[in-house]
Parts: structure tokens; sequence; C-alpha cells
């Protein structure tokens, strides 16, 4: 939920969905059907973090039969490309960035039976890859996300909280890499076609189709540069977002409204587009 890429537009405008890209935006067609495809697919949007995914992907090498890496990044660069060429992952390009649709695009070329969508920044290790592996086996489970983990001792009290939250129906975050079965993902036809909140948008759908599951290990990924506007600026500030949200504003007005506000401090990484959980980890 971190980088949207359209810019906002002044009238409201109805939730759309994708349940696949326009040719025209995103290449690299769906393969033709191997032996034996692979139980998971990885999708991984990249807007200016290639190097981070490139890390990723090495990081996880996947046997062909149990997990198969997507990449969909904004203008990739040649490192991308080269693990294309490698067959260590199926790159899709696209020209203009937004993390609904390029998650859209990567689940129009995947095999898997189960679709989880990661952010390049956010560890993933083997036991997650095995966790993964016992829910794309278990047919009455059609979705969910993993625990997240906090490092730094002042921020080790919301964890219990976000658990709780987690278990008792809150939303799901992207930086929790939200899982779906393939043929739920269809049927829901894929992320909404908006700026901002694609994630927590999916995940309440999601949650009215079936039994979803919650996982350990807990995810880590690292924290934003907060700068002087700091931890509790962010908190409030990403907490309203979500409110706002829920009690319908739309995100294209969420959008222009989160673009007017200062985010960090001037030296920060002006990439940082998102309100996201993951601002405040430590």
């Amino acid at each position: 939920m971190r980088r949207g890429g359209y810019a906002a537009r002044r009238e409201p405008r109805p939730t759309k969905t994708l349940a696949l890209p326009k040719a025209s935006t995103y290449q690299n067609p769906r393969p033709a059907k191997t032996l034996m495809d692979p139980l998971i697919s990885l999708i991984v949007p990249v807007w200016g973090d290639d190097e981070l995914a490139v890390n990723l992907v090495n990081s996880l090498p996947v046997i062909p039969e149990l997990a198969e890496w997507i990449v969909v990044a904004v203008n990739p660069a040649q490192s991308l490309r080269d693990l294309d060429r490698r067959g260590a992952i199926r790159l899709v390009s696209c020209n203009q960035p937004s993390r609904g649709r390029q998650m859209n695009a990567g689940a129009s070329v995947a095999r898997g039976k189960l679709l989880c969508f990661h952010h390049c920044d956010t560890e993933l290790r083997p036991e997650h890859l095995s966790a993964l592996e016992q829910v794309a086996r278990d047919n009455a489970i059609v979705g969910g996300a993993f625990h997240r983990r906090f490092r730094a001792q002042r921020t080790l009290w919301r964890e219990p909280l976000v658990r709780w939250l987690s278990k008792q129906g809150g939303p799901l975050f992207g930086d929790q890499s939200i899982f779906v079965d393939a043929s739920i993902f269809r049927k829901l036809g894929g992320f909404a076609d908006i700026p901002l909140m694609e994630d927590l948008e999916f995940s309440r759908r999601l949650r009215w189709t079936g039994r979803i599951v919650i996982l350990d290990p807990p995810l880590w990924s690292p924290p934003r540069r907060l700068g002087r506007l700091g931890t509790w600026w962010r908190t409030f500030r990403n907490a309203g977002f979500i409110g706002l949200f829920y009690i319908g504003v739309d995100p294209h007005t969420l959008h222009s409204w989160y673009y007017r506000l200062p985010r960090t401090h001037p030296n920060s990484n002006s990439n940082q587009s998102q309100p996201s959980e993951n601002d405040t980890h430590d």
C-alpha cells in the first residue's frame, strides 16, 4: 500500500476491479502450461526498487515445482532483465506505476495455485515459503496474510495488539504479504483500480469469501526513514487515512490529500508514497 502511481482525480469515482491488465501497458503474455505448474506464485510489484527485488530473489532460490517468482516492474533495470533471461524470474514490464494494476498484471501470468503478493523490501525466508506451501495444499483456506514482527523496544507493545486485530477481522496490509487462492482471486476480479488503499479494499472483500488464516513466522520489513516528523506523526496520520477510507471517503480524494501533507523530513526518500503500517516498524 505504499506506492501509488496515478494522479488523484477530484471527482468521486466508483471502485473498479481489474481481472486482467491492459495489453498495451503490460508486456509478456501468459506462458503455455508446463508439465507441472508451480504450487505458489510469488508476485512482487516494483517501482524504483529494482535492486531490492534482485536481492530478494537471490536470497530465496525456489524449485520450479514449488514456486515461481514474478516481478512486475516499472521500466525494469538491466539486473532484473538478467534474472529473467536466466529463468530465475518471470519479468513483466509496465510503463506506469500503480501497485494494484501491477499486482493484477503479475496474477494474469501466474501459474500457481496460490498467489502471494509480496513487497520487495520485506523479508521472505524458507520458513515463510513452507507456511505458504501448507496453505496451498489446504483447499479449505481461501487466503490470508502473515503476522508482522516488531523489533524496537518502543514498538513491541504493538505486536500483540496487531495480532489480535488481524485475528478479529481487521484489515490485511500489503506488507503482510497477502495471499489468495488463484481461483478466488479471479472470482473477485483482482485488486481495485484505485491509487490508494488497494490492499485494504481487497482484504475486505477477501474476508467475505471463506476461511482466512494469519500465519507465523511473522514478517519483518525495515522501517522507513521517519525524519523530524517521527513515528507518532506517521502513526496518527496513517490511522486517520485508514479510518477515512473505511467510512467511505473516495480513495482518489485520499490520494490527493495525502500528497498535500508533509510526510517526512525533506531529505527523506521522495518515492515513499502510500500510507502503510510499515511506516512505523522497527
